[in-house]
This record gives structure tokens, sequence and C-alpha cells, in this order.
């Protein structure tokens, strides 16, 4: 059974990971669509005096402005709408998130292609209508990692890296457009893609969710290669009954992995089960969490979001320069599902050489599991003080490197936000704990416009005092890995300790 299912295995993996590199997260493109947006005179009328040719002009504060206020909107939707969505994937299964999540991103590509100066006001509905179908999209496919056994946390890390490249999709579109291919064919295309999405979740997905561990005789989709009585059983059962099926193994694995987490949890002499939901989310423990995960992600958002302001001041108006390092920064975008993978594969050796260290000791899984992601939490606040100490130098050609430390460090970041939590808490409260770090963070995502108006403002133009006291709130972050580090170490010099 395994040997002929693992092709349907490995075409889900491929086609998922095409859908998540070609579509989910494309908000990261901004900068490249924010030129193309400039190019077609997007806002322009707010100019003072109107501009009449963008090259005539070296800055527009209100047009800039406009377009970071859209910016600020869609990724707060990114990550607060990973709560309600999540609930939406939990209580409704998997068909019914795609349908959702396809629905949003084809009106969103809709609306976007047939927008012109006139009414370029929608991109306000637009734009997060297009990140929260991406985010349906990555969340439905992060369950492929079940499918690969002991290489889950690898496959997870790579779709959340795929998820971070997608933004090249965008400077895609910007190069047709400079070579004649007008925004409105671009964004039909991308609108067509959704035939390709519903053939996807029809015959590729199954109709509740991929369990974890896999049962025997797990079947989903509809494959060739799969046993006749699989296969009998896939296309004879009604949807309603296939549904009861899958509800019904997931609630009989569910049980066995709550035993199985809760015997690597509990300590010598101990076997309570997990605490509340609420007893985890107002901890310590998640609260730094939170920080750590807020700080490094703010600086990621107001880069991008401010990023062609920034080339335009620094390239003095140029706007061949403007357009060569906007093609630069997304190129390296494309980078992050190479760089994403080497997170998680950080957290497994690190695992397994501490479980060959400590076994002697009486050290539980979770314990060694947990000091496993000191590393990795410690080197994604080094890779982001890095990236915020370059983007803080007014110095062009500096900006390459900060293009390459921003998308190591922003691919770091969240494969190992889903990494620690998972580790971390309970998986009875991974999705409740997942979606509250994600909403809480997209709160203070939102400071990214004022900070925008600020530096546009009284600073005149010049971040320097804005970016000095981000950097001095980075150096927060590294408080987070310290605490979980002590923390291990306490319960290395007393092994009986708790979980």
């Amino acid at each position: 059974m395994v040997g002929q299912a693992l092709p349907l295995h490995v075409a889900t993996l491929l086609t998922g990971l095409l859908e998540c590199l070609g579509f989910a997260g494309v908000l990261f493109g901004w900068t490249s669509l924010v030129f193309v947006f400039k190019t077609e005179h997007y806002f322009e009328e707010l100019c003072e005096p109107p501009s009449g040719t963008l090259g005539n002009t070296t800055d527009c504060k209100a047009q800039d402005e406009r377009f970071s206020l859209i910016f600020t909107l869609a990724s707060f939707m990114n990550n607060f709408m990973t709560f309600p969505t999540g609930y939406i994937f939990d209580r409704f299964k998997t068909t019914v998130a795609r349908l959702l999540a396809i629905f949003f991103y084809t009106s969103a590509t809709l609306t976007i292609a047939f927008t012109s100066t006139d009414s370029a006001v929608l991109l306000f509905l637009a734009m997060p209508m297009l990140t929260v179908g991406g985010i349906l999209f990555l969340i439905t496919n992060l369950q492929i990692g079940n499918l690969f056994g002991k290489h889950r946390s690898t496959i997870i890390t790579l779709y959340n890296g795929a998820f971070d490249s997608s933004s090249a999709v965008f400077l895609i579109i910007k190069l047709l457009h400079e070579q004649g291919i007008s925004l409105r064919a671009s964004f039909i295309f991308l609108s067509v893609c959704s035939i390709w999405h519903v053939g996807r979740t029809f015959l590729l997905m199954p109709w509740g969710h991929i369990p974890y561990p896999l049962p025997p005789n797990y079947s989903y989709g509809l494959h060739p290669g799969f046993s006749s009585q699989s296969l009998a059983c896939v296309l004879g059962m009604a949807p309603q009954q296939r549904k009861r099926r899958t509800e019904q193994e997931n609630k009989e694995l569910q049980s066995k992995e709550f035993l199985s987490s809760k015997d690597e949890t509990s300590g010598p002499g101990q076997q309570q089960g997990p605490g509340s939901f609420w007893s985890y989310a107002l901890s310590w423990r998640f609260a730094w969490h939170l920080v750590w995960l807020s700080v490094i992600q703010l600086w990621h958002y107001l880069f991008i979001g401010t990023l062609n302001s920034l080339l335009t001041n620094l390239a003095q108006g140029n706007m061949v320069l403007i357009s060569t390092y906007t093609n630069a920064f997304a190129i390296t975008q494309f980078f992050g599902v190479l760089c994403a993978p080497w997170n998680g594969l950080l957290m497994d050796r690190l695992k397994q050489k501490y479980q060959r260290d400590m076994r002697k000791t009486g050290f539980s899984d979770a314990s060694v599991a947990l000091f496993s992601a000191v590393p990795s939490l410690a080197l994604t606040s080094l890779l982001c003080l890095g990236f915020a100490l370059c983007a803080s130098v007014p110095f062009l050609p500096l900006q390459y490197v900060t293009f390459v430390l921003q998308v190591i460090s922003r691919s770091f970041l969240y494969g190992g936000n889903a990494a620690f939590l998972t580790i971390a808490f309970p998986s009875e409260h991974f999705g409740k704990l997942f979606g509250l770090v994600m909403a809480l963070s997209a709160v203070v995502s939102l400071l990214q416009f004022p900070l925008f108006t600020l530096i546009k403002g009284p600073l005149q133009n010049d971040p320097f005092y804005v970016n000095m006291a981000l950097l001095l709130v980075t150096l927060l972050t590294f408080v987070h890995p310290f605490l979980v580090y002590r923390e291990c170490r306490a319960r290395r010099e007393a092994p009986c300790a708790t979980a």
C-alpha cells in the first residue's frame, strides 16, 4: 500500500509546493507591484503638484502613504486571519477551506485586473482578499507533511519557504509589464489558474484532514495507483459517508496521539494530561515567543512596505536604479524556499544529537526537543539584527546584503515559529496557540503605518531615529532563547521536572 501510494504522495507534495510557490504568499512581492502601480499612475493625483510623468518626481509622500496603508492592511489580514481561517479549516475540513480560498483569491485577482487609476481605491479590498486566500492555501497544504513521517518538520518548513518565495510572482508581472504585457492580462491569467486549484482540491486533496500518524490503510484523492479496494472506497462513498469515515479515523488517531504525547511530555512519576489552553496562552514562555515573533515580523513588514520609497530616496529618483534594485530584491525572495528547510534540518539534527547525549540523564523527549530549539531561536534573532543593521545604513549597494539577510531571516522566522509551538506546547492546543500568536503579532504589525508616517512627516524622510529605536527593541528578542535555555538547564539539573 505504501509503495502504491507513494506516487500520489509525491504528486500531492509537488503540486502543493507549486501552489504555495506560485500563489499563496505573493503579498511579499509588494515592492515589485508598487513599481507597476506607480508606472500606471495609481494614486498619482494625490501628489502636489501632479507629477504628470512618474520619472519627473523623486518622491510623493501622499502616494507612498496610500500604498503603505494598503500593504499595512493586507499584511495585518495575512496574520490576523490565521486564527479564524484555522478554525474554518478545523471545523469544515480541507475541501470547504480550499473552496473558500479559491473564492477569495479569484475575486481578488479579478478585482486587481479591472482596476484603473480611477478605481485604484479597490486595492484596499483586493489585497486583503488576496492574502486571506493565500493563507488558506498554505494552511491546507501544511498537513501534507503528515504524509512523510519523520520528514514532517522538513516538509512543513519547505512549504513555509515556498509561501515566502511566491513573492517572485509579482516580479514576473513587473518584468512582463516592462515587455508590454498589461497588468490586466497578467491578473486575468492568475484568475484562470483557479481551474487548476479546483482540480487539485478534488483530485489530490482529502475531504477531511490528513491524520498524523497515518493509519495503515489511509487513502485520499483519486489516483489510479491505489488498490482496487481503496479506489472503490473513494469512488463509491458519497461525500457524507467519506466525511464520516475520515472523522472516525481522526478521532481514533487523536486518541492515540494524545496518549503518546501524554507519555512523552510527562516526567518520571507523572501521568497527568496537558493543562488548559489559557494556562499556556498566559504563560511567560508564550509571552516571550510573541515578543520574539512580533518584533522580527515588524522589521520585515516595515522594510517591505517602505522599500520602494527607500530605494527612491537612495537612488535619488533614478528609475533605472530603482527598477534594478527592485528586481534584485524580488529575485532574492525566491530563495526562501531553499533557506527555510535548513532551520527544520538544524532542529532535527540537534534533537537527534541531544537525544544521544542526554538519554542517560533521564531527559524526556519533549525536553530534548525544547533544548534543540534554542540555537534556532537565537540564530533567527541574530539574522534579524544583521538585516536591520544593514537596512539602517543609507548606502545603496549595501542593500544587496540586506536583501539576502532579510530573506534568510524571514524564512527562519516563520518555520521556527511553527516548529517552536509544536515542541513547546501540547499538540492539543497547537492550532489555537498558532492562530493566537499570529493574530496578536498582526496587531503589532499595524505599527508599520504610523512609523512610516513619522518618517515621511516629522523626520523629513530620515528613518535614522526609527531604525535605532527598532534596533534596540530587536535586542529584546534574544531574551526568548536565553529564557528557554535557562529553563532547559534547570531541567537538566533536575531531570524529574515536567515538560
